[in-house]
């Protein structure tokens, strides 16, 4: 229901347009009577009309004075100059306003009828507009961290497919460009660790201090890649990269009890730049003696009199050594992939008569649904819902053949609710019917 105000002076005048809305538009319109343009103005503020019937000649503030007043208070409602004279150069006034009709009294039942739907139809559409913007900017802020994991993932790991770096960095505003990653890492068995915490902490931490991708949880780290700001040199954005480092590292203890190893990459740019300042933050996150578990790359290129071990790249030897590191921390990555895809099908397997999901399964093996949805795909060579689709199916070919069950029976016994869908799907992966699968005896 639309709100509609009737500014006159004269309230006979009022009452026939109100009976003009009520009889030929029912059941659209909150009635509301102002006798004079100061009256109209004050409940203008207080019930804010969608809709606004002024006159123009009133005691007092005049009808344009408070239209005008009215347009600031409310710039999207819907303005109709009213008056008893065919001047035009109140409809000249009132144009810079956004009046959207200029009516002449006495108006016509069917015109002022013809005039309120176009306005009514006008406010439809522009609710269903907002809706779908809010809709879309909803879908949207949701759809955001899963392309920044993404992107993430696609920096760390470089086996992602789908779309590029690039094309996904455009997508969130963020090139790259000068940046650095930065791993925080829980040092031993993370069994203990509420994995859900620990990331919206970190995410939410790093997100107020400025623009940066965060992934979802591999294993027991996570990466953010932080852009440097302009006009700030490299020593002071490493500088401000440590402080960050344990301003993350403290608040993340005080609020998940979980304590953390932090390493930070080098400064770079480009997808493969970013992806080794990602190495590098995962081997400087391994040494946690400094600054409480704070740890710079460029600290372990050059001997450090206060315990590090000294590595310097420029020496083949020492440059050697830590290539050999990072890959292995990559193949590390690889296998634990493997490892959490295995997880998944077993646990579908012991599961695939339940009600079960793709998010079930990922949040079991400590995955991103989105990121888990790609990687099963890459590494079993179908979807999660053809392999669930498969299992289903074998086991009630299997169940048919047995002839203990009638088919409603198999159809609820492998997991779906449907008779009707559970055939349809039966016959799309067999070619046949349960009925004639039966019938037949043996397989197709």
């Amino acid at each position: 229901m639309y709100r509609l105000l009737i500014a006159d002076d004269e309230e006979l005048e009022r009452q026939g347009l109100e009976w003009i809305a009520r009889r030929m538009l029912p059941d659209v319109f909150e009635v509301i009577h102002a006798e004079n343009g100061r009256r109209a103005i004050e409940l203008a503020e207080e019930r804010r009309p969608h809709i606004v019937l002024m006159d123009v000649q009133m005691p007092g503030i005049q009808g344009i004075e408070a239209l005008r007043e009215i347009r600031r208070l409310l710039p999207d409602a819907k303005l109709v100059l009213v008056t008893a004279y065919d001047y035009f150069s109140y409809a000249q006034e009132a144009m810079p306003l956004g009046v959207k009709e200029y009516v002449v009294k006495p108006a016509g039942r069917e015109q002022m009828a013809g005039l309120l739907r176009r306005l009514v139809d006008e406010l439809d559409r522009e609710k269903d507009k907002r809706s779908e913007e809010l809709e879309l900017r909803s879908k949207v802020s949701s759809l955001q961290p899963l392309v920044e994991n993404e992107l993430a993932l696609m920096l760390m790991i470089d086996h992602v497919r789908g779309a590029s770096p690039a094309e996904l960095s455009e997508w969130l505003g963020f090139p790259l460009i000068d940046c650095r990653c930065l791993v925080a890492a829980v040092p031993g068995p993370d069994s203990a660790v509420d994995r859900t915490a620990l990331y919206e902490t970190v995410r939410r931490i790093a997100k107020s201090h400025g623009p940066c991708i965060v992934s979802s949880i591999l294993e027991r780290h996570l990466a953010v890649f932080r852009r440097r700001p302009p006009q700030t040199s490299d020593d002071e954005w490493k500088e401000e990269a440590v402080r960050f480092g344990e301003k993350l590292r403290d608040a993340v203890l005080d609020q998940t009890g979980t304590r953390l190893s932090v390493g930070i990459g080098t400064l770079r740019s480009g997808a493969d730049g970013l992806r080794s300042s990602y190495f590098e933050a995962v081997f400087a996150s391994t040494f946690d003696v400094r600054d409480g578990g704070v740890c710079l790359f460029e600290d372990l290129k050059q001997a450090k009199p206060d315990g590090y071990p000294g590595y310097d790249l420029e020496r083949d030897d020492r440059r050697s050594y830590v290539m050999s590191a990072l890959l292995r921390i990559r193949e590390i990555r690889e296998e634990q992939t493997f490892s959490v895809i295995d997880r998944a099908k077993a646990y579908i397997r012991r599961r695939f008569a339940e009600e079960l999901s793709l998010e079930d399964v990922a949040e079991h093996v400590h995955l991103n649904p989105f990121y888990f949805s790609k990687v099963f795909k890459q590494h079993v060579g179908e979807t999660f819902i053809d392999f669930l689709t498969g299992l289903r199916i074998d086991r009630a070919k299997e169940l048919i053949e047995e002839g203990r069950l009638s088919l409603k029976e198999i159809c609820y016994e492998v997991g779906y609710k449907d008779p009707n869908y559970f055939s349809r799907v039966f016959k799309k992966v067999t070619g046949v019917a349960p009925s004639e699968y039966r019938s037949s005896g043996s397989p197709s």
